[in-house]
């Protein structure tokens, strides 16, 4: 493995524990704000932080501002994203999230190859099936019947169709990059999320009781800008720019394991075992992925 793979894959494990913690703490906060407020407010935070970095290290090269729609259309994907997610935490329990998480890499295999035509072997098949299959086991909260049913949560299909949005940002950012540092890029996507919310969010902006709002709402929405924003977009446009997309989403397969990790920390139970299983499956993906 090069050094230049090695970072990507040591981006991308950082990248899995923080995203969890957004699902723990959005759990907890999702049903107190309206999710357009709560993401303006972290990407206009996230953006200041990335954007301090990028002043300090000599600003944004003239050449970044060409084609300046490339930011609008990847900020426009990943909104979506996280505004559907933050909908889905207000009836889905954050490991069943995390786990619909999980099929973000089939998604984005397929997408990977529309736009890149990165191909997958029958070996990564067989891993993104296997990982597909244990999430299912998760999100049907290892019922057969309700799997045979196909009896899932609304907060769950909410989340699936911001999973599929998600799928287009990894291809899109390996497509759309024309040299920029993996900063100046989520700089610019930062500051195009933080406009687009704030336009299409006015109305949820201005009505949200900013003071009276709950303690756990304002540490979701330092943690999710900090963490979940300015870090972990740097982080996934590293990897990109390093990894093929099908291995860099690849990382998502740790995220269920990850929030169980974050809920028993927040003082919750351990999941049943048989949920466990499905995690399990995700992990086993998860390696089957990264070998070369």
């Amino acid at each position: 493995m090069t050094q230049t793979a090695r970072l990507g894959h040591l981006a991308m494990l950082l990248f899995s524990v923080l995203v969890a913690g957004s699902f723990s703490l959005g759990v907890l906060a999702a049903n107190d704000i309206a999710p357009m407020a709560l993401n303006a407010v972290r990407f206009w935070i996230a953006a200041a932080i990335i954007g301090a970095i990028v002043v300090a290290r000599g600003g944004v090269p003239r050449t970044a501002l060409a084609a300046p729609w490339r930011y609008l259309v990847l900020a426009t994907v990943f909104t979506l994203y996280f505004v559907l997610m933050f909908e889905g935490l207000k009836t889905a329990p954050s490991v069943s999230a995390a786990a619909v998480f999980t099929l973000t890499p089939v998604l984005t295999a397929a997408v990977g190859w529309v736009l890149l035509r990165q191909g997958v072997t029958p070996r990564i098949a067989f891993a993104l099936t296997i990982g597909a299959l244990g999430a299912l086991w998760v999100i049907f909260r290892a019922d057969l019947q309700a799997m045979l049913r196909f009896d899932v949560g609304r907060g769950e299909l909410i989340y699936f169709v911001g999973c599929i949005s998600h799928s287009f940002y990894t291809p899109l950012v390996r497509k759309l990059n024309r040299g920029e540092s993996a900063l100046v890029f989520t700089f610019g996507t930062l500051v195009a999320g933080a406009a687009v919310l704030t336009v299409v969010g006015w109305f949820d902006i201005v009505s949200t009781p900013w003071l009276a709002l709950p303690t756990v709402v304002w540490v979701t929405i330092v943690y999710t800008a900090v963490f979940a924003s300015a870090a972990t977009f740097t982080l996934l446009q590293f990897a990109a720019l390093r990894l093929p997309s099908s291995k860099v989403m690849a990382y998502t397969y740790l995220t269920p394991a990850w929030v169980i990790v974050w809920n028993v920390g927040l003082g919750a139970a351990l999941p049943p075992l048989a949920v466990g299983f499905g995690v399990a499956m995700t992990i086993v993906a998860l390696v089957l992925l990264l070998r070369d």
